[in-house]
């Protein structure tokens, strides 16, 4: 942490990235560290590798974020005049694209800030905890670190509660902590308002979005009870009559974790060319080791993502083979 705060008083020039297909975590941190950072009279940017939820939009300094893939030439020019680059979220330069490539031939020092579990070593300094409930939580602690509590105020409170709020399921998952909760009542003491912010997260849903849920869980949710385990399926085709935006499918997951008696859930989205796959899992299995081995991913031991380069067909097939093996392992 010190040198890390040493790197920060050295350098005037600073850029904050993070993943792709950003999450609340991975804008809530950003957002909170930028405010930050900008509070110490650095000159402060965040990029991001493509868009977000609107359902994020409602937090202070998104106007400010940049779009490597809609603004290359400007990301390209401020990661080149960067002192620092922090990578916020992310444990390898795969997670950002091809914005990876850019960093990864950057000059300036590198730092990263997250609770992914095994990190690739291409950064000067790293602040990592796979225990955390959240890089938003990360945030708050390497803060504190600095002697800086008295700097977060309302406007990182607030970025800093939605990171948290939305990694931890609003603070239900294994990974939430006393101190999780002292953090947060730390934050909610400098007038952040938590009720609103679950509002403008969860309660903010399009007609299009309600409508594809149903459909999700009533014509393509598929229960393999003898292997407790779950999943849906949605074509590209199907997205797109119901208008999909990035977000829409938030969560959708969760509601197949959530049946009685399941372990594992996934769900499958055809885009394009390919399949992206989400995963959540509890009790004894950890879903991370199938997102590495089998679908070129990875992520936490109850919440993972992959992706395949081929049709939701074969996609479907290989997932119900996956949940064969998992049944055998049960029934060892």
């Amino acid at each position: 942490m010190q040198e890390i705060k040493k790197a920060i008083e050295a350098g005037q020039n600073i850029v904050i990235t993070t993943h792709k297909s950003p999450d609340g975590d991975a804008i809530g941190s950003s957002l909170a560290f930028y405010h930050y950072l900008s509070s110490l009279g650095k000159n402060v940017s965040v990029v991001v590798p493509d868009a977000f939820p609107d359902f994020l939009n409602w937090m202070s300094g998104v106007d400010r974020i940049l779009y490597y893939d809609t603004q290359t030439g400007s990301v390209e020019k401020l990661v080149s005049e960067a002192d620092i680059v922090f990578s916020l979220d992310y444990n390898a330069l795969g997670r950002i694209g091809a914005l990876g490539e850019l960093i990864g031939t950057s000059n300036a020092v590198k730092v990263v800030v997250d609770h992914h579990q095994d990190p690739q070593d291409f950064a000067d300094h790293y602040f990592v905890d796979t225990d955390n409930s959240s890089t938003a939580q990360l945030v708050y602690e390497l803060i504190e670190s600095f002697g800086d509590a008295s700097k977060i105020n309302k406007v990182i409170g607030e970025c800093i509660y939605c990171g948290i709020m939305t990694d931890t399921g609003s603070f239900r998952y294994p990974s939430t902590t006393a101190k999780t909760h002292q953090i947060i009542a730390n934050i909610i003491a400098v007038g952040v308002n938590g009720a609103m912010i679950h509002e403008n997260v969860y309660d903010t849903n399009s007609e299009d979005r309600l409508r594809l849920l149903g459909f999700a869980l009533t014509e393509k949710l598929r229960v393999v009870s003898a292997a407790n385990a779950a999943y849906i399926s949605l074509s590209a085709e199907e997205l797109k009559k119901y208008n999909f935006k990035k977000g829409d499918t938030e969560g959708l997951v969760n509601y197949a974790l959530s049946i009685s008696g399941i372990k594992m859930a996934v769900l499958m989205t055809e885009k394009e060319g390919g399949v992206n796959f989400s995963f959540r899992s509890k009790g004894d299995f950890f879903v991370n080791k199938i997102a590495n081995q089998y679908f070129n991913g990875g992520g936490h031991v109850y919440a993972a993502g992959g992706r395949l380069e081929t049709s939701l067909d074969n996609a479907i097939e290989k997932v119900e083979k996956v949940i064969e093996e998992f049944q055998q392992e049960l029934n060892k």
